[in-house]
């Protein structure tokens, strides 16, 4: 991420506070500035703002996955500056120190927000993309275990089309991936294995296709499959052909192969499920298969801090209403 100087100078102005509606640090001040960031700045007593420009056009330049996602401590220092605790006497809900933040962000297209819990947030303005520092494995907020909940709820009880539209398909725009596409999934004829397909941009640039084949309950190694949940061997010939067919990207006006398979299940995929599959499926395919079950799919949800599905509130305050018809 390569910035301009004005706007370098204008973002280190916010952070020492010589800016309107933002709090004053002095040399000492900085230096915990950045701690509190976790980033291992000590100012040198050089002149301010040309230092911490300096600073910051350091951790633009760290490693980060794609152009519309900046790095992490990026993302933390914009926090830190948004923080409510430093509110203003002029300026009691920082509004003014927010727009006075956006003005210098939308110039490299980039928008700051507060989110529903008052936290600092930012958004690539071209792809509407939040950039979340996601953990699936955190430890969970109070408001967060209540926002899973709810989820889990919604899980129990709506359909396989629900699912892909409503939660997979903006939890995978949201972690970064472009041009998510239900593939004919009203035709079932075009689906060939995949019930959606995406691309994922390397920061080298090259491009990584990948399929989607999705299941609404769990999925295991029983003979028969049950109700509520689905038999793996059901899903190798899908697997196959979604490895084996061609799909047609119409960025770059061609046909292209799926380089990896997701096997994703609202439910639970069991470990002799996962065995299994592996293997029936040769070395090469082995590698290009993964899983992602009920767990990996509430945790990414709610850590990227994704609005929850349509029904899924509705489908939390009502649960215990609902729960001699959730499938065991």
């Amino acid at each position: 991420m390569n910035w301009k100087s004005r706007n370098l100078r204008e973002l280190a102005e916010i952070v020492i506070g010589d800016a309107e509606h933002f709090q004053y640090r002095s040399s000492s001040y900085i230096t915990r500035f950045f701690e509190d960031c976790d980033l291992e700045y000590v100012h040198d007593g050089s002149t301010r703002w040309f230092w911490v420009s300096a600073r910051l056009e350091e951790v633009l330049a760290l490693p980060h996955p794609s152009p519309s996602i900046p790095p992490d401590a990026f993302v933390r220092i914009i926090r830190a500056v948004l923080d409510k605790g430093e509110a203003q006497k002029d300026d009691a809900d920082r509004s003014k120190a927010l727009a006075a933040l956006n003005i210098v962000l939308a110039r490299e297209g980039w928008q700051a927000f507060y989110d529903d819990h008052g936290i600092g947030q930012l958004r690539h303005i071209a792809t509407n993309t939040v950039a979340q520092m996601a953990n699936p494995h955190r430890p969970l907020t109070p408001a967060e275990v209540e926002r899973r909940g709810q989820l889990t709820a919604y899980l129990d009880k709506c359909s396989e089309d629900e699912l892909i539209e409503e939660m997979l398909l903006p939890l995978f725009r949201q972690l970064g991936f472009h041009r998510v596409t239900a593939a004919g999934h009203r035709d079932k004829s075009l689906e060939y294995g995949k019930d959606l397909w995406m691309k994922y941009t390397l920061p080298t640039l090259h491009v990584l296709y990948f399929g989607i084949q999705a299941k609404k309950g769990k999925l295991d190694s029983a003979g028969i499959s049950k109700g509520g949940s689905s038999n793996v061997a059901e899903i190798l010939n899908q697997v196959t052909m979604m490895l084996g067919h061609e799909i047609f990207d119409p960025e770059v006006s061609r046909r292209v192969l799926v380089d990896h398979a997701f096997i994703v299940a609202g439910g639970e995929i069991t470990k002799q499920a996962r065995n299994w599959l592996g293997n029936q499926l040769d070395t090469t395919k082995r590698s290009q298969v993964m899983f992602m079950d009920r767990d990996d799919i509430l945790n990414l949800f709610i850590v990227t801090n994704l609005p929850l599905p349509k029904g899924a509130l509705l489908a939390g305050n009502s649960s215990d209403e609902f729960d001699d018809d959730i499938p065991f």
